[in-house]
């Protein structure tokens, strides 16, 4: 079993050294300061390229990661924002083990974080003992990143209050960090080339806390957008699912018609109309592809351990449902209406969606 097997999540750089490394070897164009890849080989990278066996990490707009590698290169930070789900987490990860060869210079914003914990804090035993050094200073993700010449991943910024996002402001623009407290020896951290700041923000968080209007302009703006081509999403569910299966040592049998079901599912819900044209109630529940694969991993291991191995309607259904009803109860309605309308046509031609609608039951308990 290799390294990526032995723990839950391993990063990108570790899931992906093989290409990485196959990248590098074959990479002659021209490359950016302080980066690993060039922008070229960084595209291949997300993308994918047959020609030297890299598998496509990214479903979507193409021209999307072009941008966001110019970005990159440029004195402006990148932020990707869109609605939860659209995979700008897993795109920002990617972008920082091509361009930097690492991924976990990252700061998770929440509502409780603090500038120290971004920037630096302090080693107060040593502190207390010597006074400020640089031997009782802890580096923070930015610092690391400054110092190193790397990007640093600042995960859902909007979560975090305004004053605290705000000491990005001085860092975007005049890459240089100030340690106050020391009067030598590391009080001045320069940015090492290679640096900048890749962030995300979640559409629907908007309204928690807005970025001022300083921050906006350090940052160039990309909104990563739900996959509208159900044939796009349909390889990424099975793909993504069969990783994670793979990592659980999971076989089972996932069919193409119960991987269909699923991605058909999750189109109706979220644009609000089926194919047959059925107007339906969109939920308030985020009906994204992450959530798709969600779904469908938990419908593939209810299969295998208390089924008998086949991934069927039912299954996903359960599962679903579940997805469907945790932030609104009142989407049961939605939900009801959708399986009395649309399922219940669909069993009546189709044997793969009758399990579907034997699950509807779940519904009224």
């Amino acid at each position: 079993m290799n390294a990526a097997m032995e723990i839950l999540r391993a990063p990108a750089e570790t899931v992906f050294a093989e290409e990485l490394s196959r990248l590098a070897k074959t990479d002659r164009s021209p490359r950016p300061a302080g980066w690993t890849l060039s922008p070229r080989a960084v595209r291949a990278f997300i993308l994918g390229d047959d020609k030297l066996s890299i598998s496509r990490k990214f479903f979507g707009d193409d021209a999307l990661i072009d941008r966001c590698i110019v970005t990159l290169m440029s004195n402006r930070g990148l932020l990707l924002v869109g609605e939860p789900g659209t995979a700008k987490s897993m795109l920002s990860e990617l972008l920082a083990a091509a361009i930097s060869g690492y991924s976990a210079c990252t700061i998770q914003g929440t509502a409780g974080t603090t500038e120290d914990q971004i920037k630096y804090s302090w080693n107060y035993a040593l502190l207390l003992a010597e006074g400020p050094s640089p031997r009782a200073l802890v580096p923070g993700p930015l610092y690391e990143a400054m110092a190193h010449g790397r990007l640093c991943r600042f995960e859902e910024i909007t979560r975090v209050q305004p004053e605290i996002q705000d000491c990005l402001i001085s860092l975007l623009s005049d890459k240089v960090l100030h340690v106050p407290e020391l009067k030598d020896e590391g009080a001045t951290i320069f940015a090492a080339r290679g640096f900048n700041v890749l962030a995300t923000a979640n559409i629907r968080d908007r309204g928690v806390h807005e970025m001022s209007s300083a921050l906006k302009r350090r940052f160039n703006f990309e909104t990563v957008k739900p996959i509208n081509d159900r044939k796009l999403e349909t390889q990424l569910v099975r793909d993504q699912t069969a990783v994670l299966l793979r990592q659980a040592q999971i076989d089972v049998d996932f069919s193409s018609d119960a991987i269909e079901l699923l991605v058909t599912t999750f189109h109706d819900l979220r644009n609000g109309v089926t194919a047959e044209g059925i107007v339906v109630e969109k939920p308030t529940a985020v009906m994204s592809s992450a959530e798709a694969v969600a779904v469908g991993y938990a419908a593939a291991l209810d299969a295998h351990y208390f089924g008998n191995g086949e991934v069927a309607g039912d299954h996903i259904a359960r599962q679903l449902i579940g997805t469907v009803l945790k932030d609104n109860p009142d989407d049961g309605k939605k939900l009801r209406h959708y399986f009395d309308v649309v399922i219940k046509q669909r069993a009546q031609r189709q044997r793969h969606w009758q399990r579907v609608l034997d699950a509807r039951r779940e519904l009224d308990r």
